[in-house]
């Protein structure tokens, strides 16, 4: 939700003061210990996207599902013509009977794959904010050359062909000062202690968060990941919620994030080619992204028609789909008309 009173009580000045520490405190967190690295992944080649999936240890069948569809980057260097590094970002499962168990299937499927992080923190949702610290230094560390990073979800569908596309776009013109997703404005801190995203008003007595991008799914250019990543050594990391986080190293920076309206919310992307034209994520897949997998690349394939017959029949069933309230809470209402 977005709240006007954001602009108007809310300077953010306060950020300086507050969430500042020293360098030294902060580097305990961001400074974990490998227990699965790839530190050439990147190694002799112009990569575009460095794309990190947040994975838990034991959901081998989503890992195994986005390799061979959106996160397949033998296909997207065959398709496409450029290349993207695929890594799933790894902590330790909580339950240490278990992690024992995990930790050979992990290395038999890392050995097969070679697309596993892992380190050695506890996987939970409390310790989010360290797995995106994680990603920001892996990639500052070992991919510092690539255009792009994005981070998402292992739940999440991403239409690589269209991602691609646009930033490509952006490369040719002005690949600087990018931060893209579904922006949340204004958005209060909960209150309640029965939810996850509980957060003390002594932890945060604010109105409001900075202006951030879920961590389901987003994008940044080289040097806003370096820019974050560097306010991020100065900023406490112990605030568990890490897009928020990300939020509030961004504003140290004075980086704001810009909205892309096809970038999902909570739900699911309609099936329908007049989505698939414009989708970057569909929020929510566990079983189906085979299956959205086919329908996009079909639509791909057979190439979706043009002419103002089809837009203008694109646009109807963009508005019954987006626009019926309490229906779709993927893509905005307005995200029909474009």
């Amino acid at each position: 939700m977005s709240f006007s009173y954001r602009y108007l009580l809310n300077s953010f000045t306060f950020i300086n003061a507050s969430f500042r520490v020293n360098p030294e405190d902060a580097i305990k967190y961001s400074n974990r210990r490998y227990l699965i690295n790839h530190e050439r992944k990147c190694d002799e080649k112009d990569v575009l996207l460095l794309l990190f999936v947040k994975s838990s240890s034991e959901n081998f069948e989503r890992r195994r599902a986005i390799r061979s569809t959106w996160g397949n980057e033998t296909y997207v260097e065959r398709t496409l013509g450029v290349t993207i590094r695929v890594l799933f970002a790894l902590g330790l499962h909580p339950e240490p009977a278990y992690r024992s168990k995990l930790k050979m299937q992990l290395f038999s499927e890392d050995q097969r794959y070679y697309d596993l992080i892992q380190q050695d923190f506890i996987d939970t949702f409390h310790n989010l904010t360290l797995k995106l610290l994680l990603q920001l230094g892996w990639k500052e560390t070992y991919c510092r050359h690539a255009q792009f990073l994005m981070s998402a979800d292992d739940d999440v569908f991403v239409h690589i062909h269209n991602l691609i596309h646009y930033l490509q776009g952006i490369g040719r013109s002005n690949s600087k000062d990018l931060w893209m997703g579904r922006v949340h404005r204004g958005s209060p801190p909960v209150r309640d202690k029965e939810s996850k995203y509980y957060v003390s008003r002594d932890m945060y007595p604010w109105l409001a968060y900075p202006d951030y991008t879920p961590g389901s799914g987003y994008v940044l250019s080289r040097d806003v990941a370096t820019r974050i990543y560097k306010a991020s050594l100065t900023i406490n990391p112990s605030f568990h919620i890490d897009d928020v986080f990300l939020g509030i190293c961004a504003k140290v920076m004075d980086i704001a994030p810009k909205n892309h309206l096809f970038f999902s919310g909570e739900g699911k992307a309609p099936y329908h080619r007049c989505i698939y034209n414009q989708m970057m994520t569909s929020h929510g897949h566990v079983s189906d992204i085979r299956e959205m997998w086919t329908r996009v690349t079909e639509a791909e394939v057979g190439q979706m028609p043009s002419g103002l017959i089809w837009r203008l029949y694109c646009t109807v069933m963009k508005v019954r789909l987006l626009c019926v309230p309490f229906i779709s809470n993927t893509y905005p209402c307005k995200a029909a008309f474009f």
